[in-house]
């Protein structure tokens, strides 16, 4: 029976800032790219529940209470759903267009660690 990827940790992923969320939803879209461009299925499937659970995740606790909270929202729900579809249609080039978007959050998550 295989097994399913450890539940990221709900209480945590609130405590993080938006930017860290994006940055690591960004690193399993990556992960799920490069899985799928390697013929490695089963590996893929997993970096792409991950996302899809980092995705709700933002999606439940993500800006919550703060200013631009439901365009975030919006955004972040179309964008799953372009990934799921790249995903299932294994298309590797909508799925670097999408990495690419995220790493814009990875840059500015870096820059709050440096600034800190």
């Amino acid at each position: 029976m295989k097994q399913l990827p450890a539940r990221p940790d709900a209480e945590r992923w609130a405590m993080m800032s938006f930017n860290g969320q994006m940055a690591n939803i960004g690193s399993e879209v990556g992960r799920t790219a490069k899985w799928i461009s390697k013929g490695k299925s089963e590996l893929a499937e997993g970096a792409f529940i991950r996302a899809l659970d980092l995705y709700d995740l933002t999606i439940q606790h993500g800006r919550k209470g703060q200013k631009g909270r439901f365009p975030m929202l919006r955004e972040l729900c179309l964008n799953r759903c372009e990934f799921a579809e790249a995903y299932l249609n294994k298309d590797s080039t909508s799925l670097a267009g999408i990495e690419k978007y995220f790493s814009h959050f990875a840059i500015a998550y870096a820059k709050e660690h440096l600034n800190a």
